[in-house]
């Protein structure tokens, strides 16, 4: 059982758990074990400049030469993993409040680094010393501040930016003073749209909203954008992995949604192909593959457990419900600039709102609540609800997934904070909201509250 890693890499408060006497050892054993050229990065948090010139030293002091590339999204530093380095280092804490901070490692593919590896690189952490090298084979530290200029260009020649251009399409862009600050809105604008920008200073206080992009957090967009006539809003998480949009009514629109519109056209351009998901993940999306020759795999929740599955079998496209979309030609994890760009595209192809191109997929509500679970009791209660529910259809690849007539509900502790989480889908509203209340109190008998 992993010790110190979450879904994809470790979270906790700044300067309380993760300290930089922590994240330095911790990148040390890293380090040890990836050795060569390693790229760092990170989000605005307050946190980050102390947390990343840690893992800077960590990593140098394990022989690492490493490269800085400054302020960044997630996948912006992925991507360069991938094309020049042979590891990298995120400093984020994602969605997480201000007060939290993370260290996201990822692989020669820029892919979140493997069960294995993060076992090896707790086991050095905990057990053993890592690599210390003496004074003169210390490594060197440069800069790469070219690498984001690189990143939207790419991003740009990959969609058809001329009939985006032509569209002129009006985009509010709420970057919620993340990472995506310094991407989004200048790859707008670079396509040709007329973007409008809220929150698009980067501030680690995250002062307009929490990082999260929930309904509840972008209550302001979803007003800007009806009250201004804009054709689309975009919102992102604070590392700039995740997607959310609002339509041109103003109404939020869930990751689900959009996962699935991209996912059509996807398999329209291509013939068909892989697809790559999570057992939390809509059933449109199955809906959708068997109509445009798609094939669909399901993994456990985790970004980087979909990217890694979508390279084992040479996927066309993955990604999951919390608007995470993946594009493995291009970034082996979830990219906020893509999917960005390849919303818009859509839009302007097709020459339909938004709102007229979900309508038009298949259709199913979804409900996502959420309750707290002590981080020692989760794999008591998870048991717990396993046992309670063995005589209905379940399944069991991650949390317990329960089928029923109306539709389903999916129980599983959090990777990344000290709650359960619930989703539950129905054809019905009604009947999705009874599948997840469901849910949440087959947690709360577990705990006896």
């Amino acid at each position: 059982m992993k010790r110190l890693f979450g879904t994809f890499g470790v979270r906790r408060i700044a300067n309380q758990q993760l300290t930089p006497e922590f994240a330095s050892k911790l990148a040390a054993a890293y380090g040890t074990v990836v050795t060569g050229k390693v790229a760092v990065g990170g989000d605005t948090r307050t946190s980050t400049g102390m947390i990343k010139h840690a893992v800077t030293a960590g990593l140098l002091s394990s022989g690492c030469e490493v490269v800085d590339l400054g302020v960044l999204p997630t996948p912006a530093l992925q991507f360069a993993v991938r094309n020049y380095y042979d590891g990298g280092v995120m400093i984020t804490a994602s969605h997480n409040p201000p007060k939290y901070n993370g260290i996201k490692f990822v692989d020669s593919d820029g892919i979140g680094i493997p069960e294995d590896m993060e076992e090896r690189v707790e086991d050095m952490y905990f057990d053993e010393n890592p690599d210390r090298v003496s004074w003169d084979e210390i490594g060197e530290v440069s800069e790469n501040s070219g690498i984001m200029s690189e990143y939207i260009q790419t991003v740009i020649n990959r969609v058809d930016s001329d009939a985006i251009a032509d569209a002129k399409l009006k985009v509010v862009v709420d970057c919620g003073s993340g990472a995506a600050c310094f991407t989004t809105p200048y790859l707008l604008r670079m396509l040709g749209c007329e973007v409008t920008t809220m929150n698009c200073q980067p501030d680690g206080f995250f002062p307009g909203r929490n990082p999260e992009p929930t309904p509840e957090n972008l209550k302001e967009l979803m007003n800007v954008v009806k009250s201004t006539g804009a054709d689309l809003g975009i919102a992102h998480d604070g590392d700039a992995d995740r997607t959310i949009c609002i339509d041109e009514n103003g109404n939020f629109v869930f990751g689900d949604k959009t996962f699935t519109l991209v996912e059509k056209h996807m398999l329209m351009e291509n013939n068909g192909g892989t697809i790559v998901t999570t057992v939390a993940t809509s059933s449109a999306i199955y809906d959708i593959a068997d109509e445009y020759k798609g094939k669909v795999i399901s993994t456990k929740v985790g970004d980087l457990v979909v990217a890694r599955k979508l390279k084992d079998v040479n996927g066309l496209f993955g990604g999951e419900e919390n608007g995470g979309l993946i594009f493995p030609d291009f970034v082996y994890g979830r990219d906020s600039a893509l999917a960005t760009a390849k919303i818009v595209e859509i839009i302007a192809k097709e020459g339909k709102p938004l709102s007229k191109l979900i309508s038009e997929l298949p259709s199913y509500y979804s409900v996502k609540m959420k309750v707290g679970c002590p981080e020692d009791r989760k794999v008591e209660v998870m048991e717990e609800i396993a046992e309670a529910t063995q005589d209905h259809k379940v399944d069991t690849t991650d949390g317990v997934k329960i089928f029923t007539d109306e539709g389903w509900v999916i129980v599983r502790p959090s990777g990344t904070e000290p709650i359960f989480r619930c989703f539950a889908e129905a054809k019905k509203p009604e009947d999705a909201k009874r599948m997840a209340e469901w849910g949440i109190k087959l947690v709360k008998e577990q705990l006896k509250l």
